[in-house]
């Protein structure tokens, strides 16, 4: 990955990337629920959780290739899934937004596991959006499919577009966003933080029962929240990858840590600590009413 920023929105310029030999023809990876312990075949990936609900499998198409990196399933979406299949109280009966989806993986989740709303978006990429459908299309029953919405959106851009789309019934903005493996592009910090300020509800709507609010601490929990995923991919630029984090701090977000899962680095050849490059960190932010 480079270490040069590029402020440009243009699609072949938002992420400024050395040349890589092609990647291959598009790629099917399953994400598999409840499985035990033992070995995994390549491309499995495992939620160690038991939930009601009755599926077991995602399946998620990625794109062939694509100078967004949407051809990869990066380490923080496997471990966003995980984490949304654990915290289900977060979203359930709720609108989930997710910024930079690729291939979904973390709405799909949120979809299955009783969202009333959730909005997938990337960049305005026709293959691209095609195959975030797809990935819809193929994880989503027929009968929930309408609760699921794909679209092209450019951090920064108004929200209003986002806003529309996710209104059902009592619902008013997003009970949470999810950014998964995007602080790596610095350049993009405050257009994504100008995208959040606004966009999550300042409650969690009344279809939230009284029971599901008993005391205070659940009532925190409950509190719409932006869930910033990642990894350090050049270890050497971490501190520019924490600057997201103190911007938002800076703009009156309070940052919990709520994850730190080790996997395999996504690119073993790349330069910098391998131990630093396997890490995935997990923050849940949130903004006082």
């Amino acid at each position: 990955m480079s270490d040069s920023d590029d402020d440009s929105l243009a699609l072949d310029t938002i992420f400024t990337e050395p040349p890589r030999p092609s990647t291959p023809e598009p790629t099917l990876i399953i994400y598999r629920r409840n499985l035990q312990e033992g070995e995994l075949s390549e491309g499995e990936i495992v939620s160690e959780v038991v939930d009601e609900s009755q599926w077991t499998t995602i399946e998620i198409q990625l794109i062939g290739t694509h100078p967004l990196w949407a051809h990869h399933l990066w380490n923080a979406a496997r471990a966003f899934a995980s984490y949304l299949d654990t915290h289900r109280e977060l979203y359930r009966n709720g609108a989930v937004l997710e910024l930079g989806a690729g291939g979904g993986l973390p709405g799909i989740v949120c979809a299955k596991n009783g969202a009333r709303r959730v909005v997938l978006t990337d960049y305005p990429d026709a293959p691209l959006l095609k195959v975030l459908q797809r990935n819809v299309e193929r994880n989503i029953p027929t009968q929930l499919q309408s609760r699921v919405h794909v679209q092209g959106y450019i951090w920064g851009h108004p929200i209003e577009p986002l806003l529309e789309v996710q209104k059902t019934g009592e619902l008013e903005g997003y009970d949470i966003v999810i950014m998964s493996d995007l602080v790596f592009n610095h350049s993009q910090h405050d257009a994504l933080l100008k995208t959040c300020k606004h966009i999550l509800s300042m409650k969690r709507t009344s279809s939230q029962s009284a029971e599901s609010r008993p005391n205070t601490e659940q009532n925190d929990v409950l509190k719409p929240s932006l869930l910033v995923f990642y990894s350090h991919h050049r270890p050497h630029l971490a501190h520019r990858d924490m600057e997201f984090l103190e911007k938002a701090k800076a703009q009156g977000w309070q940052c919990d840590k709520v994850v730190t899962q080790k996997f395999p680095p996504m690119f073993p050849e790349d330069p910098g600590d391998e131990e630093v490059r396997a890490m995935v960190h997990g923050w849940r932010l949130t903004r006082s009413q």
